[in-house]
């Protein structure tokens, strides 16, 4: 995902005005390469996953171009609503590709190149398509995390070129989207476990398209186009040495720190922030799931787990009342038993089980308290 300014979107402009006309009545030299960019990940939150751009360099005309999927710029009026929603629009860019290994050399990302394997008018079209598209509606699009993001659209692109559907997913098709994206969070604790609570059944389902940058690396160093391997080799460009962030509070220890408080405390007034914090996330999961177009947010069954109903148990803690103290407790217990059945099979079932052991004790420890308080026949 490449984030725009507005110095380099007008620079992209530009460029896409340029090659628009220059392509009219443009023809590719003989000594023109059409090749597949991939990016390395990185340690900002748009860079998680990488990134896949197309180049096209033909030394015969002076011409050394990448084309870019899965541009956005910051300044779009709404811009966080729009994002949420998922209905921000994107948008391809082309950029030299000097400043394109210049943006990835000062972020200290690895980038990686593989030239196709095809003839000269394949190339002529792949040029003639990236182009057209940069000048035309077609530029923008409705970014969607797993079915339309840089890479699924560079595919699009190389599918419809080639005239048949060369490019298919062979790479982790025995995998859930969700075990998929689950190590690209590794050493980025929080973001793991957002991840793993906000997604719903959708990451769930097995993987059947490409959609990293890393599994099109992958996947073209296997495909065969015309008995012949699309892709010879896989060149280094830019080569970095991965640097682990570090993080004094990102981690697996404040999260066992704060819930081991939590359990060991045995205050009133943690128990009831861990309750409400949980609660009003299970409202933001619940409101995500209806309002955003992401189908990724949908169906979300976390909400067993921080479960609304704990803002009702919440108040009921206020005004006192054991019946209902206890039988919202019972509920969300058999809320969180149904949940642990749902999850044996999913990859953040660790990442997860401190907050659910958590919640069964405090939920059982304000049944005991209320319970030997005011015995009630339930």
């Amino acid at each position: 995902m490449k984030v725009v300014t507005y110095k380099n979107t007008f620079l992209s402009f530009f460029l896409i005005g340029t090659l628009s006309g220059f392509a009219q009545a443009f023809t590719l030299s003989d000594k023109a390469r059409a090749s597949v960019i991939t990016c390395d990940t990185g340690n900002e939150s748009y860079s998680l996953f990488g990134h896949t751009a197309i180049r096209i360099c033909d030394v015969g005309n002076n011409l050394d171009v990448v084309y870019n999927y899965g541009a956005f710029d910051f300044r779009t009026p709404n811009f966080v609503a729009k994002f949420a929603k998922g209905d921000l629009q994107y948008f391809a860019v082309a950029n030299t590709f000097s400043d394109f290994m210049s943006q990835y050399t000062y972020e200290e990302r690895s980038v990686f190149e593989q030239e196709l394997n095809i003839p000269l008018t394949y190339k002529q079209k792949l040029f003639d398509n990236l182009t057209a598209v940069l000048a035309s509606s077609e530029s923008y699009y409705t970014y969607k995390f797993i079915d339309k993001n840089c890479t699924s659209m560079v595919v699009d692109m190389l599918n419809k070129t080639l005239e048949s559907k060369v490019i298919a997913s062979e790479i982790d098709s025995d995998k859930t989207y969700r075990s998929i994206l689950f190590p690209y969070f590794d050493n980025f604790f929080y973001e793991k476990l957002g991840t793993s609570i906000i997604f719903g059944t959708k990451v769930d389902e097995y993987s059947n398209h490409i959609f990293l940058p890393l599994q099109l690396l992958q996947s073209l160093e296997q495909t065969q186009f015309k008995n012949q391997p699309l892709c010879v080799e896989t060149k280094t460009l830019l080569e970095f040495k991965k640097q682990a962030p570090r993080s004094w509070w990102n981690n697996i220890y404040s999260y066992l720190i704060f819930l081991g408080i939590i359990l060991i405390a045995n205050k009133k007034i943690l128990d009831n922030f861990y309750l409400v914090l949980l609660g009003l996330i299970g409202v933001f999961f619940t409101t995500m799931g209806f309002y955003s177009f992401h189908q990724e947010l949908a169906n979300n069954y976390n909400v067993l787990l921080f479960n609304p109903t704990l803002l009702v148990l919440f108040y009921f803690l206020v005004v006192k009342n054991s019946k209902w103290i206890i039988n919202l407790a019972v509920f969300n217990i058999l809320s969180i038993l149904v949940y642990l059945i749902s999850m044996i099979n999913k990859a953040h079932l660790i990442i997860v089980l401190p907050l659910v052991i958590t919640s069964a004790f405090v939920l059982a420890r304000i049944i005991f308290k209320n319970y030997k308080c005011n015995p009630i026949v339930i």
